[in-house]
Formats: structure tokens, C-alpha cells, sequence
């Protein structure tokens, strides 16, 4: 062999090494996707520099892009600009209750192989603790950044939290949603953002201005987005926009029952006003999400994406909402395609870009875009104005500033994701959340030095993938209830029950009375699961399925004890023959957990953690499901017998009311101070009138009418970390369907074994004491008003 050829052949072998070395390095340290790599030959732009205000620098890339390069960006899956040194990014990531699988911006199949999966929100919500709710954003939020550090996240604006208020049990999406009532919702919300994208928890650290979000948050789904796929109608075709009188739907009923599927009740304004919008107003305002997603349905006619006046008038301008507005998935195609309101392709690009959104989660502005702007129906200030939005988030986030691991969130690494910390916190709140229904006889705790065998029956006892719910992730951690449970008791005997698992069709009566009869105690795990509610499924019956209520009994004759019911649902299940059922001691809602689930109930059940949730949502009797559920008023009508819904309006006896609770103590509450009982606001109304618009009480009147309110709790036995809810209940009649009760603030107080303690709240008048009127206008009205604690009441008398 020739020596030139010598050392050609050694220079290939080199070249090849480093290669491959090359490789392995990327293999094991992947980067993650950024712009403006100091190392990379593009020119200095000004949109690189870190020193400039935002604004310049969005305005400055746009204005640097070609119009083919626009219309790429207006998508959720944008591609880089190589030319500018810009970094393709994913707008679409979930996180709902952890890092999620869902979604196109996340993968698990690097460093990091799972991460935190806590409970699901309809759970974490019953825990009513605020501080809790903000710790989990903000945990999320931290291993959201680790994803992204280590390479494995595309980009970092996850579509979380959803805060659509829980209108119908059925809805497959209740476990989503912190709940049913607007207080606990926005309260949630905030709690969340703030934490995900990085913000203390009273509010004020992240500057809008600033590029120090950690993660972006997003408030969905805008708004009244509250029904997936019921007989007929479904989130795409949905929309509310036929108003009936009570005498023509009391003709329809007659005609065609009360589960007639074709009414499309109007959502008035008085319903918009204080059940529908005020979540989203307090996750813009208060907690200062980065993001908004605007719904699939329609509301009275208008395809949310495409509403000018909810978008830009109510949004933006009246909130003050600075952030980006995604529309959900193929939401914009939904509008020509489904539901027949854009003539053209072209028109629905066109509307919902002249509305104020921004980013298409779907190709259909990739491709109708500039067809659009050649037929005159867009200007490409419109896709402008869009683009400047989104691409403030991804500054905002920092991924304008160089590689985001030499900045201020780059110490977040593997090590971050399923830390102890996290994994500890995921336990607490399955703790907290997990709500004691009934416990006859003080049946719970059971003792373990006095239980020798229990048996675990039923199709959700052995099973990780139920207890995380929808939108979940890889888990850092799997143990099944039935595993939990066999930590406490060594023989523990298990048979599903079921058949077909929670579909239930089919039981196994015979072996499983066999089992129940040999052990100590019974412990049935039932409910539901994905196959019977989740995203584009709602149920149609509030029962437990097939024959898992006949299982439950057949079990309680046999046992030699009464036996205890767990339930796994998001959405309410009518039990009552297990509420009534002297053979079944005791009933625990455990919603859908979390990884740590099966640990905190099992704690519960043997006594070494006293149950503390509260139900953050009415549970129905099965006779709801006759309500049609595209009846959107949230108001009863005794005309028709319409029996409205939530705890605020619904006027039938629940199986569970909202905030129920048992513990393995009891509380009592006791009215100890108040600044006053009486409120004057010396508006000198005219005779006759006793209401009063509270824009027209003016911003310094309402402040001065706070007071503050402490209430004594005494707790008669075992230790807790205890929740009081404060109501206020109206004692005057009025002409505007005025709720029952209204949930006026929570707090959780941690009390000793037979120990005292005192709560505060701050009570506002002009939004505790007010509702809307029939234009949607928030109004408060003379006369009495009830503060309520547990039995206790506490008078205070208006006067305008």
C-alpha cells in the first residue's frame, strides 16, 4: 500500500471515531431546541439581544421573516429558520397532573424515562388547600424545565390547567376540572400558573416583560366548554344558541320526555357573568397565564376561536391578558368542515385570526393561510399581529438567549424529575384529597394488630394504569391498592370480581362470596375508568356500570363484617344503595390518585392518615341523567321542572352535597369575631329600589366594605389538617335566580388531637355578596345575608 493512501486510510478511520464519538456525547447530553447560539455564524440580530425590551425583539424577528416563513410559524409544530438561526419548537404539551405522554412536545424514551404523576386535578381540588395546588404547579413546572434541559421536550408551553366549570356529572372530562364551583376554580387556576411558570405564590415575581417563565401555563377551555360527546351532540357540533321560553320547553318535555337530546339551551349572560368566565378571568388576572386555548364549541352561534368580543374585547382588552391564544386541536378546521359557520377554508383562517388568535393546534392555517391573504380576506398585519404574540412567549421563556441551560431555570437536570421531594408530595395530596363518604359504626380505621386476613375485590384493586386518569404520563413509581394493602396484611386474598373489568357485564358471584366469607374484612374497589369517561366520552347513567352494584351487595350479605367501598371516578356515581346499606360500613372516594394512590389509601384505610378531602362537586341522583345535558342554564325553572345544577342553583336532594366530609375526628365551628354586622353604603337609592349594580358602588366603596371574620374550630379527637368552608346565603327573594349558597373562601387549619383553633377570613362584600343579573351585570342587593360554617350562621344586614 502506497503512504499516501496509508494516511488517507488513517484520517478516514479518525474522522470516523470522532463521529461516532460525536454521536455517543449527543447521545448521552442532548441539547435542547434554541435560537441565537452565540457560536452559530448568523449575524448579530437585534432579536438576540437579551438586553432589549421583548417587544423590540419579537417586532424584530417578525419583520425578518418572508411570508412563506410566517405562515409556518402560526401552527403548532413550527419549523426552524435555519437562514436566522432560529429553532424549530412545539407549542403542543400537556401537563395536566404531571408531565404528560400526551401531546407532541414530550417524550420519555431519553435520560429521562418518566416523571410526578399526582393525583388527577378533580382530586387534588378536594383537598381545598391553595398552597398544595400551587407546590404541584410548581413541581411540574420544574420538571418540565429538566425535560427540556435534557433534550427531551420540543418546547415548554404546556395546555394546563383545564378550568371549564364541572356544569354535569356526566361530562367524561370531569376529572379534568378542579370542580363545580367558579371560587375553587379560579382559586385553583391561579395556584397552578403560578407555579408552573415559575412566580411566588402570592403573585408579582415573573415580570410580564421579563424572559423568567419557567414554563407557560394556559387556561382551557374558553369558554362553556363542558360536553364531549353526548347521544347527538358533541364539543364540535355543539352550540347553545336556541333560547326557549319556559312555556315552549315545557311543550317539548311533554312531547318528548325530559332526555330529549335535540334542546340547545342559550347560555345567557346572567350565566356567562358569574359561573362561566369568572375561572378565566382569574387565571388571566391573578395568576397572569401565558396562554389561553379557545374552545371547539359554539356559544350562542360563535365558535369561540372566531369571537372578536370574547378574544380581544373581553380578553385583552378588558383583562388585560398578554400571552397567546392556541386554538384547540383542528379547531379551525371544525369551523368550515363540521359546523358550516365559514363558507371557505379561506374564511376561517381569516375569522379567527381577525378575533386575536394566534397559533393553530392542527396544518389548517399551514395551508389556507396565504390563500387567505391572496384573496384579500387577511392582510398579512393580521398573521403580524399573531406571530409577534407567539413569539414573545418563546422569548419570555428565554429560548432567544442563547443554550437555556446556562440560564437561570439550566440546574434543573434528571435528578429533578421523580425526586423525593416530588414523589413525597404526590403522596400528600393523594392524601389530602381522598374524601371518607360514610363510616358507620367508626368501621374505619381498621386496626392492624386485630386484622388477621382481608380480602381486596373488585376490577380496579389491581390496576396502576386507573389511578392515574387521563392525560397522564409515565409514572416514576407503580403500586396497585391490592399491593398497598398487602404492606398491612399478609393474608390478603384478591379476586377482581368482574370479568370484564370495570364494564362489569359479567361476575364471579359464586368464588367471590367463597372469599368473602373466609377473611376479617372486605375491601371492594370499584368505579370507573377510561373505557367509561374521559376526553370525547360522557357517560349517559350516574351508576356504577353493569353489574358492580349487585357484586358490591352480594359481597356485603356474606362478610362476616361490613365492608368498605373505594371508588375510583372523576365524575359522581349515585351509590346510594351503599350509602344505605347497613352491611356497608364505609364508602372513600379516592377520585383518580396518582402514582401514589394506592399508598394513601391503604394509610387511610389502616388508620395512619385521617381522611381530610372535602367533594369539590355535587354527586347527583341517577334521576339527573334525565336532565338533557345540553340544557346549558345553570338557574332552576319550576315551569318545566328544570332543577339547575351545582350546589349554587340545583334545588333536588343530592346523594352527596358539595364539600361533604368524615373524618376520624370531628370539627366544630363557632362565629368568634367579626368588625361588624352591618353594612351601610350609604348610597341614598331611590325608594322601592333594592339592588345596586356594583360598578356603580365604585372600586374604594367596595374596598372599605371588607371585613374580616374568625371562626373558632375545635377538633374532639385524632390529629387533622382540617378545611373550613365559609358560605354566604341570601334571606330576600328576587327576581334573578339567586343562588341557594355561595362559597365565600377555604382554609385548612392543623389541628392537634382535641385541640383549638381560629381561621380568618377576609370578606368582600361586593363579590361575596353579589350575583348577576339577567344582562350579565354583577348586582348586590339590600336586605339579609347569612354567613355559614358547618351549623353555625353569622347575620350581616345590607343597606344601600
Amino acid at each position: 500500500m502506497r503512504p499516501h493512501s496509508n494516511i488517507a486510510l488513517a484520517l478516514m478511520i479518525k474522522c470516523l471515531a470522532t463521529t461516532i464519538l460525536t454521536m455517543i456525547v449527543s447521545a448521552e447530553s442532548p441539547q435542547p431546541p434554541f435560537s441565537c447560539d452565540p457560536s452559530s455564524p448568523t449575524p448579530p440580530y437585534p432579536f438576540c439581544n437579551a438586553s432589549l425590551p421583548i417587544s423590540n425583539r419579537a417586532h424584530d424577528v417578525v419583520s425578518r421573516l418572508t411570508l412563506d416563513e410566517k405562515v409556518l410559524q402560526l401552527v403548532n409544530g413550527a419549523p426552524g429558520i435555519p437562514r436566522l438561526g432560529i429553532s424549530a419548537y412545539e407549542w403542543w404539551s400537556e401537563a395536566l397532573h404531571g408531565i404528560s405522554r400526551h401531546g407532541k412536545g414530550v417524550r420519555f424514551n431519553g435520560t429521562i424515562t418518566a416523571s410526578t404523576q399526582f393525583p388527577q386535578v378533580i382530586l387534588t381540588a378536594a383537598s381545598f388547600d391553595s398552597h398544595l395546588w400551587y407546590r404541584i404547579g410548581q413541581a411540574i413546572g420544574r420538571e418540565a424545565r429538566a425535560m427540556f434541559n435534557a433534550g427531551q421536550a420540543r418546547g415548554l408551553t404546556f395546555w394546563a390547567p383545564n378550568i371549564n366549570v364541572l356544569r354535569d356529572p356526566r361530562w367524561g372530562r370531569a376529572q379534568e376540572t378542579p370542580g363545580e364551583d367558579p371560587l375553587v376554580i379560579g382559586g385553583y387556576s391561579v395556584s397552578y400558573v403560578r407555579g408552573i411558570q415559575g412566580d411566588n405564590f402570592e403573585g408579582g415575581k415573573i415580570d410580564p416583560n421579563s424572559d423568567h417563565l419557567q414554563a407557560s401555563g394556559c387556561c382551557k377551555h374558553f369558554v362553556a366548554n363542558d360536553l364531549d360527546n353526548w347521544k347527538t351532540a358533541n364539543r364540535y357540533n355543539f352550540d347553545a344558541n336556541v333560547s326557549l321560553n319556559s312555556e315552549v320547553f315545557s311543550c317539548i318535555i311533554e312531547l318528548y320526555g325530559s332526555g330529549f337530546d335535540g334542546i340547545y339551551m342559550q347560555i345567557t349572560q346572567q350565566d356567562l357573568a358569574d359561573t362561566y368566565l369568572p375561572p378565566f378571568k382569574q387565571c388571566v388576572q391573578q395568576g397572569k397565564a401565558s396562554g389561553i386555548m379557545c374552545a371547539y364549541n359554539r356559544v350562542n352561534g360563535v365558535p369561540n376561536c372566531a369571537d372578536y368580543n370574547l378574544l380581544t374585547n373581553t380578553a385583552r382588552k378588558a383583562w388585560k391578558f398578554q400571552g397567546y391564544i392556541a386554538s384547540d386541536c383542528d379547531a379551525v378546521a371544525i369551523m368550515h368542515d363540521v359546523q358550516g359557520y365559514s363558507k371557505l377554508p379561506e374564511d376561517a383562517v381569516a375569522s379567527v385570526l381577525k378575533a386575536g388568535m394566534d397559533v393553530n393546534c392542527g396544518s389548517y392555517l399551514k395551508k389556507y393561510t396565504k390563500s387567505a391573504i391572496g384573496t384579500k380576506k387577511l392582510t398579512e398585519a393580521d398573521i403580524d399581529r399573531a406571530l409577534i404574540n407567539l413569539f414573545t412567549i418563546r422569548m419570555r421563556l428565554g429560548l432567544f438567549n442563547g443554550n437555556p441551560k446556562t440560564g437561570i431555570y439550566g440546574n434543573f437536570g434528571p435528578d429533578t424529575v421523580c425526586s423525593k421531594e416530588h414523589q413525597n408530595l404526590a403522596l400528600e395530596a393523594a392524601r389530602n384529597g381522598i374524601v371518607l363518604l360514610k363510616n358507620s359504626n367508626n368501621l374505619l380505621p381498621l386496626a392492624q394488630t386485630k386484622t388477621n386476613s382481608i380480602a381486596v375485590i373488585g376490577p380496579n384493586a389491581n390496576t396502576t394504569q386507573t389511578l392515574l386518569g387521563n392525560y397522564e404520563g409515565v409514572a416514576c413509581k407503580n403500586i396497585t391498592i391490592l399491593q398497598a394493602l398487602q404492606n398491612y396484611v399478609k393474608t390478603t386474598h384478591y379476586h377482581p370480581g368482574c370479568v370484564d373489568s370495570v364494564n362489569c357485564t359479567s361476575v364471579a358471584i359464586d368464588e367471590v362470596v367463597s372469599i368473602a366469607k373466609s377473611v376479617d374484612y372486605v375491601v371492594t374497589v370499584m368505579g370507573l375508568d377510561q373505557t367509561q369517561e374521559r376526553e370525547k366520552l360522557d357517560r349517559l347513567d350516574l351508576g356504577l356500570p353493569g353489574k358492580q352494584s349487585a357484586l358490591v351487595s352480594a359481597v356485603a350479605r356474606s362478610a362476616k363484617n361490613p365492608i368498605l367501598l373505594v371508588l375510583l371516578c372523576g365524575g359522581p356515581v349515585d351509590v346510594s344503595f351503599a350509602k344505605e346499606d347497613p352491611k356497608i360500613g364505609g364508602i372513600l372516594w379516592a377520585g383518580y390518585p396518582g402514582e401514589a394512590g394506592g399508598t394513601a389509601l391503604a394509610e387511610i384505610i389502616f388508620g395512619d392518615h385521617n381522611p381530610e378531602g372535602r367533594l369539590p362537586v355535587t354527586w347527583y341522583p341517577r334521576e339527573f341523567a334525565n336532565v338533557a345535558m345540553t340544557d346549558m342554564r345553570m338557574r332552576p325553572d319550576p315551569s318545566s321542572g328544570y332543577p339547575g345544577r351545582t350546589y349554587r342553583f340545583y334545588n333536588g336532594k343530592p346523594v352527596f352535597e358539595f364539600g361533604y366530609e368524615l373524618g376520624y375526628s370531628n370539627h366544630t365551628y363557632k362565629f368568634i369575631s367579626s368588625t361588624q354586622n352591618k353594612i351601610s353604603l350609604g348610597l341614598n337609592q331611590e325608594s322601592g329600589s333594592r339592588y345596586m349594580l356594583v360598578s356603580g358602588i365604585g372600586e374604594d366603596l367596595c374596598e372599605k366594605s371588607e371585613f374580616r371574620v374568625v371562626v373558632g374550630v375545635e377538633n374532639d379527637g385524632r390529629e387533622s389538617n382540617h378545611t373550613v368552608l365559609l358560605f354566604v346565603r341570601l334571606d330576600y327573594e328576587d327576581q334573578n335566580g339567586h343562588f341557594i349558597k355561595q362559597l365565600v373562601g377555604f382554609q385548612r387549619v392543623s389541628l392537634g388531637g382535641r385541640e383549638k383553633g381560629e381561621v380568618e377570613f377576609v370578606v368582600k362584600p361586593c363579590e361575596h355578596f353579589s350575583r348577576a343579573n339577567e344582562d350579565g351585570l354583577m348586582v348586590m342587593g339590600e336586605g339579609s345575608h347569612f354567613l355559614l360554617v358547618g351549623d353555625q350562621e353569622f347575620p350581616i344586614d345590607v343597606v344601600l
